[in-house]
């Protein structure tokens, strides 16, 4: 009888093993997905007062919130390359070469001598996934699958060339357009489709149909995956997907806030379905604030409209907190708390060592680092971040420093368009009192920038130490000795 209960036993656990499909089998190190909006303000989700005042609800990114940390005062750089350079590196952009987003043509991005988060997790184990916005290179050797990413489908550069074709003058230019590009690591990317109006409002769908694919056939294998999800939306110009057209009743900015919320939740189900929600990390945030209002005869001037920061002043390009705070909530079940929101000073520089923490990778000793590893402040065992300042950049420019809930702007400008105003004495707000940086209480607190210009001068003493590296630097590069 003992002898028939063990073979019964055996048996039971064989069928087990077979049936179970092996991305459910534990794995030590969680998958992490990473979704990286486009020009998305702070004031845009539910969780942050958006939604429904915006004009249509954000159930989706608001659940997402609730079952995991919410961070109020995460800060980015103000430009699309910066941001997108100092959160894969760790490090300020104006370290990488990348302070600012390339205008001109030529050769601009990352230089192979930089670590990614993607080279940092797949040498950690990884099977690495990018569908979406590059803006960190469009020549051999700068493509996301030379910077550590097994894949990518996406574009090389920004939204705003799609319409290019259509401008008056474009065609006997001689300036090239852009495409849409697949590739592996280790080939070239190839040209699939130009990136023009007819596909600008489809491309969102299929990169998240791309990255539910990498999810689906990375699952199996029994490796952890890193998905990256730069999505297109909601630079300008800003078109709805013909599924979400007109759905909200309320215009084209609410049905694309539907749109938003919605593939998130295809990715979200998509996790749920695998099996694999408790041991993958969410992430949902942006590159930097909403964009100004653009008047234009391509597109309406409601599909375009200025987005929103919520009660923070500025838009992208600017050095003011509408520019620099961005939507952040992070799912990880049984590990980040839920329901909990914090206001620490966060900057996107951290996720590189934190991440790199939690999926025992390594962090580069060999250069400045300026992220902060924030592993215990994540997952509840620290009320503090650790990370008490930044320094705010708008291009190679130093426009301020924000310390605690103060903050020291040297130069300030509303918009892109806008004139630079310089100051010779810095302008001091408190953020707590003041959110629209408008009231300048430097005489009355003097004692602010005393603390807060010791920042500014370690961060001065830093680059000296470790040069930048020089705009449109070509490989291989190598820093001075």
């Amino acid at each position: 009888m003992n002898r028939l209960r063990y073979l019964s036993g055996l048996i039971l656990v064989i069928c087990t093993l077979v049936v179970i499909p092996s991305g459910i089998v534990a794995q030590d190190k969680p998958n992490i997905v990473l979704v990286f909006m486009d020009n998305f303000g702070w004031g845009e989700p539910g969780f942050n007062g958006g939604g429904v005042v915006r004009g249509a609800p954000t159930p989706r990114m608001d659940k997402l919130a609730e079952e995991g940390l919410r961070l109020t005062n995460f800060n980015v750089e103000a430009q699309c390359t910066p941001s997108r350079s100092a959160i894969m590196t760790g490090r300020y952009a104006i370290r990488s070469g990348n302070s600012v987003a390339p205008p001109g043509g030529g050769v601009y991005g990352l230089v192979q001598w930089e670590v990614t988060m993607a080279e940092m997790l797949s040498d950690a184990g990884y099977v690495t996934g990018m569908f979406g916005k590059w803006h960190l290179g469009r020549t051999p050797g700068r493509f996301p699958t030379d910077q550590g990413f097994d894949e990518w489908y996406g574009i090389p550069n920004s939204t705003d060339e799609a319409p290019y074709i259509d401008r008056p003058g474009f065609k006997e230019s001689g300036v090239e357009e852009t495409y849409v590009m697949e590739g592996k690591k280790g080939e070239e990317p190839k040209k699939l489709r130009p990136y023009r109006l007819d596909y600008r409002p489809l491309i969102d769908k299929d990169l998240t149909d791309k990255a539910v694919d990498f999810m689906k056939r990375s699952s199996m294998n029994g490796k952890p995956f890193f998905a990256f999800l730069p999505y297109t939306a909601t630079h300008f110009p800003t078109l709805v997907h013909p599924d979400f057209d007109g759905k909200s009743g309320n215009g084209p900015w609410a049905d694309l806030l539907m749109q938003i919320d919605a593939y998130l939740g295809t990715l979200l189900d998509t996790i749920d379905e695998l099996g694999i929600r408790d041991n993958t990390i969410v992430i949902f945030t942006a590159d930097n604030g909403p964009e100004m209002v653009h008047g234009n005869n391509m597109v309406t001037l409601e599909t375009t409209s200025q987005g929103s920061a919520g009660p923070w002043r500025g838009t992208l390009f600017t050095g003011f907190e509408g520019s620099l705070r961005v939507p952040f909530a992070i799912r990880w079940p049984g590990k980040i708390p839920a329901g909990k929101s914090s206001d620490e000073i966060v900057h996107e520089m951290d996720l590189f060592p934190t991440l790199a923490r939690i999926a025992g990778g390594k962090v580069p000793g060999d250069r400045i680092i300026d992220g902060i590893e924030m592993s215990d402040f994540f997952l509840g065992k620290e009320r503090k971040s650790g990370r008490d300042s930044v320094i705010v950049y708008m291009g190679n420019d130093i426009y301020g420093v924000k310390w605690r809930n103060w903050k020291l702007n040297f130069k300030e400008i509303e918009t892109v368009v806008g004139e630079v105003k310089e100051y010779g004495m810095p302008r001091v707000y408190n953020l707590y009192r003041d959110q629209q940086e408008r009231e300048n209480v430097f005489f009355s607190d003097t004692w602010v920038p005393k603390v807060a210009l010791t920042k500014l001068t370690e961060h001065a003493a830093s680059l000296q130490k470790e040069p930048p590296i020089p705009t449109g630097a070509l490989d291989p590069y190598e820093p001075p000795q």
